[in-house]
């Protein structure tokens, strides 16, 4: 992306999300009940924010990206990672990360947090099983309109073809 310029993190030693050390051992993030990613394994990068800003849009790298693979993820059955991947769309890789932005807020705390908050609405999302449709017999009176609508049109279209007649 033009524009677009990769700058390192300058985040403090302590994840302000959760006050624990980012990356020690054993520190993951929940992202639904039941399914975590370790901190380690979500790589934040900070880049130049487009639109307006006033005289620091070209000096504050406040946009956020959020790169994590979804085999980070832990406890997601096969079958809801598949839908996270079909969810994700163009937000996955090749690599088969996915990769969320955030530059709705001017500060890169703000951004972090929205980057966050999406990937756990995205996994929150592909979860639950869909519902499989339940087949059912069409009732006589839905046969019934459906023939007489259908007998309605053909009367219309043999009108139009006699050239005379209601144009409805």
């Amino acid at each position: 992306m033009a524009g677009l310029q990769k700058v390192t993190s300058d985040l403090p030693d302590v994840c302000p999300m959760t006050a624990a050390p980012p990356d020690q051992p054993g520190s993951v993030e929940v992202l639904a009940p039941g399914v975590t990613v370790a901190r380690s394994e979500l790589r934040y990068s900070f880049v130049r924010a487009a639109g307006p800003g006033g005289q620091a849009v070209n000096k504050v790298s406040s946009a956020c990206q959020l790169r994590v693979p979804v085999t980070a993820i832990q406890g997601l059955r096969p079958t809801a990672a598949a839908r996270l991947r079909r969810r994700a769309g163009q937000r996955l890789t090749r690599g088969d990360e996915i990769l969320i932005h955030a530059r709705t807020h001017r500060s890169q705390l703000d951004n972090r947090r929205a980057c966050l908050q999406r990937l756990r609405e995205l996994v929150v999302a592909s979860l639950p099983e869909p519902v499989p449709r339940k087949v059912v017999k069409p009732t006589r009176a839905m046969i019934r309109r459906q023939r007489e609508a259908k007998k309605r049109l053909a009367e219309k279209k043999r009108r139009r073809r006699e050239g005379r007649g209601d144009w409805e």
